[in-house]
């Protein structure tokens, strides 16, 4: 029986020990550690949407997330230094890695705001229906991703679930506002999805594509911040380990961590745990910020959570 201690080990030797990505063996089933190191991901996702909103405390919401992005770029340049990992790009990938770069900058304008106006569990339900956006453009754009089956169910699913979770008027913050920019949030982040696989940057090692993303983002967040909120409010210490752990356990070494998996095990395993994502944030959201959790929102994080499974079901 594998040692939970082993698991940790070898989900840091991903990042820390083990060659590139693009060098990794294949497996061609998920096995333990894939799953415990997904859920655990899943887990990291979810925490971070709860250190956001505690965060925003301290720092402005849009340059909160210009600061992620600048520390999650230093941090990585330094990784990718060490790890003798060029950021040129080829000349076709350009276009590309600004699209998804300005889709990225866009997606956590919205979603840091978001969980400024509203609940986390409300945020989090609209922003994880991303793959229901994807899979209705991939619908139309992507050969061999056409909607078909348990795909229709689930989309309907989580459509209702969202629909709920935007009606449900009974769990303490309530902002359309905010659920309109969680929406915005998440076709930002299919639209990046979407990018990648239509365009040769998907041709780049997936550390040249977080770090692209980066690069583009910090600058206009940073920008957008002197537009639309400021910088500051009453920044603590609490406020400030939020924002390192954003910086090292999301924006950086996070995603490395889940572009690894990806490269490991089958893309249809890996997006199968994403529906852990919202359920994790709700709970959280309900333990750690004592959010009140109408009947309502538990049905429609039930709806958009078997949506995502039934949609990443191959």
């Amino acid at each position: 029986m594998t040692k939970p201690t082993h698991i940790v080990k070898s989900y840091i030797d991903i990042i820390v020990i083990a060659p590139p990505c693009d060098t990794m063996e294949r497996k061609t089933q998920m096995d333990r550690f894939g799953a415990v190191a997904l859920t655990l991901f899943a887990l990291n996702l979810a925490f971070n949407q709860v250190v956001i909103k505690v965060t925003a405390g301290g720092f402005e919401p849009i340059f909160g997330a210009g600061v992620r992005s600048l520390g999650g770029m230093l941090v990585l340049l330094l990784w990718m230094s060490w790890r003798d990992v060029g950021i040129a790009l080829p000349r076709a990938a350009v276009l590309g890695a600004t699209i998804s770069g300005l889709l990225f900058a866009f997606e956590f304008m919205c979603l840091f705001t978001a969980l400024d106006l509203t609940t986390v569990s409300r945020t989090s339900i609209i922003f994880y229906s991303m793959p229901v956006w994807l899979a209705l453009l991939a619908h139309k754009l992507l050969p061999g991703e056409r909607l078909s089956g348990l795909r229709v169910i689930g989309l309907i699913l989580a459509m209702l679930g969202v629909i709920l979770a935007v009606l449900d008027r009974s769990s303490g913050e309530v902002s359309l506002f905010g659920d309109l920019l969680a929406l915005g949030a998440a076709l930002s982040w299919a639209g990046i999805a979407l990018c990648v696989r239509l365009t040769p940057f998907s041709e780049v090692p997936a550390e040249q594509q977080l770090i692209w993303q980066l690069i583009v983002s910090a600058p206009l967040l940073l920008l957008a911040a002197t537009i639309f909120g400021g910088y500051a409010r009453e920044i603590e210490l609490i406020h400030i380990a939020g924002m390192l752990f954003q910086i090292f356990a999301v924006a950086s070494f996070g995603f490395l961590i889940w572009f690894a998996l990806m490269k490991i095990y089958p893309a249809s395993s890996v997006a199968s745990f994403s529906f852990l994502s919202p359920v994790f944030a709700v709970i959280l959201g309900w333990l750690i910020l004592d959010e009140k959790i109408g009947v309502q929102i538990w049905l429609a994080l039930g709806l958009v959570a078997s949506g995502i499974f039934l949609i990443n079901r191959r």
